[in-house]
């Protein structure tokens, strides 16, 4: 009897774990996942426990802690006009119904640079503000002043009258590795403080512009999300040093979706420096028209690899044409970093500045060749150059087309009741003349965008394509209208 009950016991006990065993299988089955279950006992199962040590794990408290309170919210407000169509007759003489003030507000972020109050944000950031207010990581509110911009590179430069304020050091952007750790830090949709991580996914990246406008792009690519509003903020490494300010995503929506672009602090660094020394941005140029090197290129021309970058044409008189340089070489090297792209040669160029020596090494003919050329400035009319001749108490003269350029004077902004304005205290053949022009014309709009100095006359110009309209007023108080092609 004790028998039986055992092996009935026994049956049962079978039938239940098969039928267990046959609940799981049909269970997952049903999520769509098959499991093999081995005939084997679960204790002759191997198990190995994994763990992960915290210290393989990246560590960025003390890099963000460090850096978090050098980036900056930036407040732009722009007083624009509410545009009204006019005639031919009201754009020489200035007649139309009244126009009403419009005001914009947009924001971004930058980077505090010295315990003094320096600010690198972007161009576009900044671009066409009547008033820049600047706010810390604690708070603190201040105006800032424009010091200069530059939107080849779109980085501009701001001060805001503060001191021993907290600050990032400029890290060295070539070291930087693919794979490698960076944060980016901004003011995304106005949330202040934020910090996101990824790897740098390129360098020296390039993208397509529509515009037409010189730039340089060297960019370093990332997938640390950035969205609007980081404009201008940090990219940092992960030992809290400056490595890059962050500009651009790519995007189809307009927001983060897999990549974002930063000014690599190799060129950032130059051109601040060039705005604090100069006030403006001394660009050298080698003057060649340059193809990366594709299968085709190699095809045509017989190339034995696709190393460097190949010369399409040397522009006559030029730094590069002075030199020697020729139509058909391959540059494999400027002061000995190797170049494989177009925009490597770019940033490479962009670190110095006109009358600096350089070495090029090139291929020509299956042989290479270390060409010294002396680099120059790209000089176009259109672009506004300073003159070696001072103004006597005006500071430096400005010329474009043809006219001698000064900021306005504290007296003719009050007098005048003006916001600021251009000058023109001097003129040559050009387009100013021929316009109709005379001396004494104070520059206060262009193509009905208000500027108050020569820095924004200058921004104003070379975004222009076909004309400009130029808005301002004579010593007498005569308000003139000028129109010229370009």
């Amino acid at each position: 009897m004790k028998k039986n009950i055992v092996i009935n016991l026994i049956i049962a006990l079978t039938v239940s774990a098969v039928t267990s065993i046959a609940l799981i299988s049909y269970n997952n089955s049903k999520n769509g996942s098959t499991y093999f279950y081995p005939k084997t006992t679960l204790e002759s199962v191997p198990v190995r426990s994994v763990s992960y040590s915290s210290s393989r794990l990246p560590d960025f408290t003390e890099a963000v802690e460090s850096s978090v309170k050098a980036v900056v919210h930036v407040k732009v407000v722009k007083r624009g006009i509410q545009q009204t169509p006019y005639s031919l007759f009201d754009f020489f003489f200035g007649y139309g119904q009244p126009q009403m003030p419009r005001e914009q507000i947009g924001s971004g972020s930058g980077v505090i640079i010295s315990q003094d109050g320096y600010i690198v944000t972007n161009n576009h950031v900044i671009d066409g503000a009547d008033e820049i207010e600047v706010t810390l990581e604690n708070n603190r509110s201040f105006k800032a002043t424009l010091i200069g911009t530059d939107s080849a590179t779109d980085i501009a430069l701001l001060k805001i009258d503060a001191q021993n304020l907290p600050f990032l050091v400029f890290g060295d952007s070539d070291k930087l590795k693919l794979g490698e750790w960076v944060l980016a830090i901004g003011n995304p949709y106005n949330l202040r403080s934020t910090v996101t991580a990824g790897i740098v996914s390129a360098k020296a990246r390039s993208m397509p512009s529509m515009s037409g406008d010189f730039r340089i792009e060297a960019f370093i690519q990332t997938d640390a999300a950035v969205n609007p509003g980081n404009s201008g903020g940090a990219l940092i490494n992960t030992s809290g040093e400056l490595v890059g300010i962050n500009t651009a995503i790519a995007s189809k929506t307009g927001a983060f979706s897999g990549y974002s672009f930063a000014v690599p602090t190799s060129i950032v660094r130059k051109i601040v420096e060039d705005i604090m020394d100069f006030g403006v941005v001394k660009r050298a140029f080698l003057g060649i028209t340059m193809q990366n090197i594709t299968e085709d290129l190699i095809r045509e021309n017989n190339l034995k690899d696709s190393k460097g970058v190949y010369v399409v044409e040397v522009t006559p008189s030029s730094a590069a044409d002075k030199a020697g340089i020729k139509s058909g070489d391959i540059i494999l090297s400027i002061n000995g970093a190797e170049v494989n792209s177009s925009a490597v040669v770019q940033e490479q160029i962009s670190r110095f500045r006109p009358k600096d020596r350089v070495n090029v090494k090139v291929l020509r003919s299956g042989k290479q060749k270390d060409i010294t050329v002396v680099l120059e400035s790209r000089v176009e009319e259109g672009f506004i150059a300073k003159s070696s001749t001072s103004a006597s108490q005006r500071g430096e003269i400005y010329r474009l087309f043809g006219a001698e350029l000064v900021n306005a004077t504290p007296d003719q902004i009050k007098d005048l009741n003006l916001r600021g304005g251009v000058e023109v205290v001097g003129l040559a053949d050009g387009k100013f003349k021929d316009s109709g022009i005379e001396k004494g014309f104070i520059i206060t709009h262009i193509n009905q965008m208000p500027i108050r100095n020569i820095r924004e006359l200058q921004s104003l110009v070379q975004r222009s394509r076909r004309s400009i309209l130029l808005e301002g007023v004579y010593p007498d108080g005569r308000v003139a209208y000028y129109g010229m092609g370009l």
